[in-house]
Order: C-alpha cells, then sequence, then structure tokens
C-alpha cells in the first residue's frame, strides 16, 4: 500500500468503496507484494467490502420501506395489486 493514508472506509460512498476495492483486489492478483504488504491489502480488501455490503443493505431497506409504503397507501386508497 501507499505511504499516505487511505481515507476511513465509513466516510466513503459505495462507488469509492467499490472502486478501491477493484484496486486493491487487481494489486494482490498480480502478485509481487511481500507478504506484509499482501496482509495490508487484504485487510484493506475486506473493510472495502464491508462497507460496499453496508450500502447495499441500507438501499435494499430503503427499496422495501419505499414498496410496503406504496402497498399501504394503495391499500388505504382502495387499489389492487
Amino acid at each position: 500500500m501507499s505511504d499516505t493514508a487511505a481515507p476511513d472506509p465509513s466516510s466513503l460512498s459505495y462507488e469509492e468503496a467499490r472502486d478501491e476495492l477493484i484496486a486493491v483486489v487487481g494489486r494482490l492478483e498480480q502478485g509481487g507484494a511481500t507478504l506484509e504488504e499482501s496482509l495490508q491489502l487484504w485487510e484493506r480488501g475486506e473493510a472495502l467490502a464491508a462497507r460496499c455490503e453496508e450500502w447495499l443493505l441500507g438501499a435494499r431497506r430503503r427499496l422495501e420501506a419505499a414498496r410496503t409504503g406504496a402497498s399501504e397507501r394503495d391499500s388505504a386508497d382502495g387499489g389492487t395489486e
């Protein structure tokens, strides 16, 4: 990894975390890193993957809430599904 501090994954958008995760995987697949560098990359990748998962779960919850809200409004309006 570089000498500059990488941003905390919790501060990244989904796209930022995904793009960095792709770069990390690419570096690991290239090989040539020392064991310590590889471990740091792996740990960073795990943190980035967890951040992506958080975003995706949040999006899923929002979609489910929107669907539930739409169904409840349709039911209240006498609409059919």
